[in-house]
């Protein structure tokens, strides 16, 4: 069942692209505009606050692009996940499960904890099930708890980042699990999402390259600060969460900080993304992947996919070039 569903999804994607969910950028314009242009488009669900937001949410998703199917059976639209905290901590856990009872989304993305329950209930109406991981321990775990897809988050990647490389996290992961592999980080190119799939993976996960879009929640500020960063505009910290993130210098200065004085936040408690004053720290201090070097300019979710593409298949036409060559020279 779980290869007929990628299948699916598959003739209904413009690239094999996730992008990413993420804290106080993504909502329901961008995810919609996502899926519209052939990309799987995904909102966490904390970005929905109170409770009765995310249930408006996710039925207007569901009407949105079920409406945009009905009036053009041709288009590719691609499904809208959902990514789920799972940690003990966070309070709404058992509401958001039962908002995925009544909404059944296609995709659910699981976040800092044991996605057992979450799978149980996708399973059961039919959706898959990814977890995102940072290291070979928990992506063991989610694999045993019965997973379709893990997302490895690797070196760079913007927000909660792993500290693995890409490439060896992936051959790393396919010793164990022949599932769906989703890989995250510093990818913000056409040719990153080939370089994802020759390296073993089924999907690419992009978050930071679409911070930018006009349909994304980000102000104009952090948009612009994206354009002029670079790669070392990018601090990786555990002041803000208590875990390790990618962050923007250029932010943490503005806000009145030092990037060479922060102090780790003494606990982990994901229930605070709830919480005003933690929602304050994430609105004015703003993460990033090592991938903000490729982004210059701002422009439409439907420009970003067209160029993505345009970039892939050039690529693509490239590599089978090289690829031709180097095969008639071994014949030879």
């Amino acid at each position: 069942m779980k290869k007929s569903i990628l299948d699916h999804w598959y003739s209904q994607l413009k690239l094999p692209v996730i992008v990413a969910p993420m804290f106080l950028v993504s909502g329901t314009e961008l995810v919609k505009h996502c899926c519209l242009n052939g990309v799987i488009g995904s909102f966490p669900a904390p970005n929905a606050r109170p409770i009765e937001v995310l249930d408006q949410w996710m039925g207007h998703l569901n009407a949105e692009l079920e409406a945009a199917r009905a009036k053009d059976s041709t288009q590719k639209i691609a499904p809208w996940a959902m990514n789920m905290v799972v940690h003990s901590s966070y309070s709404r856990l058992q509401d958001e499960l039962a908002l995925i009872k009544k909404h059944k989304p296609q995709l659910v993305i699981t976040s800092l904890g044991s996605p057992k329950q979450v799978v149980e209930i996708v399973h059961e109406y039919g959706g898959l099930v990814f977890s995102d991981v940072s290291d070979l321990k928990f992506a063991k775990k989610a694999a045993a708890a019965g997973v379709d897809g893990l997302i490895l988050v690797a070196n760079g990647a913007g927000g909660h980042a792993g500290q693995i490389n890409s490439f060896a996290f992936v051959d790393m992961v396919r010793t164990f699990w022949d599932g769906i592999i989703i890989l995250a980080g510093s990818i913000s190119t056409g040719k990153g999402i080939l370089a994802a799939q020759a390296a073993g993976a089924d999907f690419a996960y992009m978050g930071t390259r679409f911070i930018v879009a006009t349909e994304s929640m980000a102000n104009d500020e952090y948009r612009e600060m994206l354009v002029e960063a670079t790669q070392e505009d990018i601090i990786l910290t555990d002041a803000f969460s208590g875990v390790m993130c990618n962050m923007l210098k250029p932010s943490i200065v503005i806000a009145g900080l030092d990037p060479n004085q922060l102090v780790k936040k003494d606990n982990v408690n994901f229930d605070n993304m709830q919480k005003e004053t933690n929602v304050k720290a994430w609105r004015d201090i703003w993460s990033a992947g090592h991938g903000v070097g490729a982004i210059d300019r701002i422009e439409t979710t439907a420009d970003i996919v067209n160029r993505l593409e345009h970039e892939y298949q050039e690529a693509l036409e490239k590599i089978n070039h090289h690829a031709a060559k180097f095969s008639t020279v071994n014949v030879n």
